[in-house]
Parts: structure tokens; C-alpha cells; sequence
């Protein structure tokens, strides 16, 4: 199916007119209309309303594009296993039995394995099969493949212990002490940002994961600070509700 037909399809699932839907994402009804006539497709912010609205995945909404699969485990997703972040958000690169409540279940490759062993194992694939195979495919995920880079669970706690230092350090106006980072997909936080010369930018990969957090402003009023890193860089920017009107606040390469 393409995308107008499963709006479409969501919206009267849900018995919604298009102005009811339209008020809920904030957007026209004109606008409703155009995606279901195929005239337009929403943008990545309003994909996510959608997508929270409607309890499907944003891969779903854009007609099922990609295959995916569990980064940690190899599981294929679907929208009944995939994870989600603590706000409800899908989370597309995990399932919900390997990354739960905003923190990854599994820090040991062994640990996964033999759980796998003992719960896929049949009359024609054996535990010991199992557990070749998984231990032969699990380290392409990169879920496996990060912590490699990390050298594991240990040095992993370390190196967000010294970002969210790095972050506390910029001793950014109005923003909170940052106490934890969680994991975000690259679509679901990469706002678009105005620069002085009037172009537009995106600095994220909508299909990766990184670490970050939202705080609410020490200073009141209805905005908040998004907080989005990696090994690379840190972004902190600010934002109304549903991440409307981003302003940058900094972006800086570690």
C-alpha cells in the first residue's frame, strides 16, 4: 500500500474526519486531503505525530520501504514487537523483548545467545546450531557492532558518563543538569534548522541511533532542550511541543 492509502485507512479505522485528524497534527485539512490524494507526503515531524496518533511505526506510514530487523537480536520488526522510547515513540531499530522502558536489556552477547539457544532451538535446528549462528551473525547488528567499538558494556556506561560531563560542561542558559542519556532514532529527533543565510539544515541520520534526552527549560514558558550525540559530535537545541520551531543552540564536534 502507498501512504495515502493507509492514512487513509488509519483515519477511518480510527473514525476520524480529515479535520479531526488534521487538528490532532496539527496541520490543515487541505493538508489531510493532499496525502490522500498522493499530492504531498508529511513531513518527518508530522510522520511522527502519525505515527504516536495512529500506533504504527513510521516505516508503516511510508508503505513498509525497508525490512527491518532488530539490531541487537536480528529479529524482523513489525509494529506488534517493535520497541519504544519512554514517550511513547517508536523506537525502529530494536524489538521491545531487547530494548525496553528507554534501556537495552541485553549487555552481554552470551547472555543473548543462550537465551536464543533455549527458545529457538527445534527437531531441525539444534541449541548448538543456535548458538553457532548467533554468534556468527549477532556481531554485524549494530547494536554488537557499537559495543565492539566501545570494548563492551563496561567501557560503554564510561564513555556516556563522560558525555553527559561534556554536555554539563557547555553550562548552557536555562538548561537542567543532564542526568541520563537514552537511545533516539535518528528520525524521529532530526529537526530542521534555519541558519542566518536563510537555508535550512538537517545534521542527523534519519536511520541511526544516538544518545540523547529532552529537558524542560529552567526558565518556564513552553519550550524545551533536546539534547542528540555520538562519539562524533553534540547538538543541543531548543523547541516548542512536537518539536516545533527548532532554534540550534550548539552543535559541536567532539
Amino acid at each position: 500500500m502507498e501512504t495515502k492509502d493507509i492514512i487513509l485507512e488509519l483515519r477511518n479505522k480510527a473514525g476520524l474526519s480529515q479535520d479531526e485528524l488534521a487538528e490532532k497534527v496539527y496541520v490543515t485539512r487541505q493538508a489531510v486531503s493532499r496525502w490522500e490524494n498522493g499530492e504531498t507526503t508529511p513531513n518527518t515531524e508530522t510522520l511522527k505525530l502519525l505515527s504516536k496518533l495512529f500506533d504504527v511505526s513510521i516505516n508503516t506510514l511510508l508503505g513498509s520501504p525497508r525490512q527491518l530487523i532488530c539490531q541487537c537480536c536480528g529479529m524482523p520488526l513489525e509494529d506488534s514487537n517493535i520497541s519504544k522510547e519512554i514517550n511513547g515513540v517508536f523506537n525502529e531499530e530494536y524489538c521491545k523483548w531487547c530494548y525496553a522502558d528507554g534501556e537495552y536489556v541485553y549487555k552481554n552477547m552470551d547472555d543473548l545467545v543462550e537465551f536464543l539457544a533455549g527458545h529457538l532451538a527445534n527437531e531441525s535446528f539444534s541449541s548448538d546450531q543456535v548458538r553457532a549462528y548467533m554468534k556468527k551473525s549477532l556481531p554485524k547488528l549494530n547494536y554488537w557492532k557499537r559495543y565492539a567499538e566501545l570494548g563492551g558494556e563496561e567501557k560503554f556506561n564510561e564513555f556516556k558518563k563522560q558525555l553527559i560531563n561534556e554536555i554539563n560542561d557547555l553550562h548552557i542558559d536555562g538548561m537542567p543538569k543532564l542526568e541520563s542519556l537514552n537511545a533516539l532514532v535518528g528520525g524521529y529527533v532530526n529537526l530542521e534548522y534555519k541558519l542566518p543565510n536563510g537555508k535550512s539544515i538537517k545534521f542527523l541520520d534519519d536511520g541511526v541511533t544516538y544518545l540523547g534526552n529532552q529537558l524542560e527549560c529552567e526558565f518556564g514558558g513552553d519550550r524545551c532542550f533536546g539534547i542528540v550525540a555520538n562519539m562524533e559530535f553534540i547538538l543541543v537545541c531548543t523547541y516548542e511541543e512536537n518539536g516545533a520551531n527548532p532554534e540550534l543552540v550548539i552543535y559541536k564536534k567532539r
